[in-house]
């Protein structure tokens, strides 16, 4: 089952310091004068442990560790959203029900409501979450990722330090003609000796899914195919036909097509998979920081009392009027 609910960020940060609270039994912590209620903790716990797989923990100490989880989630929601506000980052109407029916789009028709319901979430609270999630995004869009780039030098260098990553291995195109028994495999060997053209003879009788194109199975390069192809068609040169080869599969007739011989590809022509691969992973440790940086900064008291009485029991929201 999907989670419908938000999606909570990797924990790369060490728990929160826990400040002195007021205890306020209510309140299971503050994040820069942000109240995180105690029933909206125990909600929020509750839908994570109907979430799992399996058996949910069913004693405190098994339950521990997931509340220690949700709360530095729901800090570091806080301190997202609190700068998002200062930075004036927000979403319209309109972009949270994008989203949402793009959700829905997932699911078969009528589903999408009773997997809300399974979830514990009304579409009211999918649309706050959604709303939050955007602004977050649009945040480190913003904040974070508008202030990373990748230089030449870095493209470059990754190139230089992983050749094997683009080298391309040795490849073969062949054909294929396979069907169930021996004899038959025979007279077509002898038909394709006295010149029947070999794609003419696949689509006829061949029992592979590629015998409407002729029996053409591609380029492939080693390992791919069963070890009997390579074995045969790594060394016939490009234009023969092999002997009957037995396979699992069958008794087969291959044609090798083509042939290409391992090279290393030029930068050029992966410069840009290059270049997203180290957006990719400057972004995700801007980010990081970012949010290190954000959360450090924040003021945090923990209620252990009222942490402690959470339980994580089931709690159906309410109905939403129609």
């Amino acid at each position: 089952m999907r989670s419908l609910v938000f999606s909570a960020l990797a924990a790369f940060v060490a728990c929160p310091e826990q400040a002195p609270s007021k205890k306020d039994p209510n309140a299971v912590a503050t994040i820069n004068g942000e109240v995180v209620s105690k029933g909206e903790f125990e909600v929020e716990l509750s839908r994570e442990l109907q979430a799992m797989e399996g058996a949910p923990p069913r004693t405190p100490g098994e339950t521990e560790p997931f509340k220690q989880a949700l709360l530095e989630t729901l800090i570091e929601r806080a301190v997202l959203l609190q700068a998002a506000k200062t930075a004036q980052v927000s979403v319209s109407p309109d972009e949270v029900d994008r989203r949402v029916l793009a959700l829905a789009s997932e699911y078969p028709a009528e589903s999408f409501d009773a997997a809300l319901a399974q979830g514990q979430t009304t579409r009211t609270e999918l649309e706050r979450k959604t709303r939050e999630q955007l602004i977050i995004e649009k945040l480190f869009d913003k904040e974070v990722y508008a202030r990373v780039a990748v230089t030449e030098d870095q493209i470059r260098r990754h190139f230089d330090e992983h050749t094997a990553e683009f080298t391309e291995p040795e490849q073969v195109r062949a054909s294929q003609i396979v069907v169930k028994g021996l004899d038959e495999a025979k007279k077509l060997q002898q038909a394709l000796w006295a010149g029947k053209k070999f794609p003419d003879l696949a689509r006829r009788y061949s029992l592979g899914p590629e015998a409407r194109v002729g029996g053409d199975l591609g380029f492939f390069p080693r390992g791919v195919m069963p070890p009997q192809f390579d074995e045969v068609l790594f060394k016939l040169p490009a234009g023969q036909v092999s002997d009957v080869v037995s396979t699992d599969y069958g008794f087969h007739l291959f044609k090798v097509m083509e042939k290409k011989a391992a090279r290393k590809r030029e930068l050029a022509e992966v410069r840009g998979q290059i270049e997203k691969h180290l957006l990719g992973e400057l972004r995700e440790k801007a980010q990081k920081d970012y949010v290190k940086g954000l959360r450090a900064g924040a003021v945090v008291a923990v209620n252990a009392e009222a942490l402690q009485s959470v339980s994580g029991r089931p709690t159906r929201p309410k109905a939403e009027e129609p």
